[in-house]
């Protein structure tokens, strides 16, 4: 039986053509302090582009 990875399925989402989108890390607080446009560039999703990696988030997320 195949389960789904909650830890992974919280960080990543599978887009509809299939490619997975998160968001980067460490911009939930302490933000008064980083650039506007630091902050800017850090509230756009991002494409996971590495194949191993796109593969294991999958294979973990297999409902998704």
């Amino acid at each position: 039986m195949q389960k789904t990875r909650k830890s992974i399925a919280k960080k990543f989402k599978i887009t509809a053509t299939g490619k997975v989108v998160f968001r980067k890390p460490g911009y939930r607080h302490f933000l008064r302090h980083k650039s506007p446009a630091r902050f800017r560039n850090a509230t756009k999703d991002l494409v996971l582009d590495n194949a191993k990696q796109m593969a294991t988030v999958k294979e973990a997320m297999p409902f998704a």
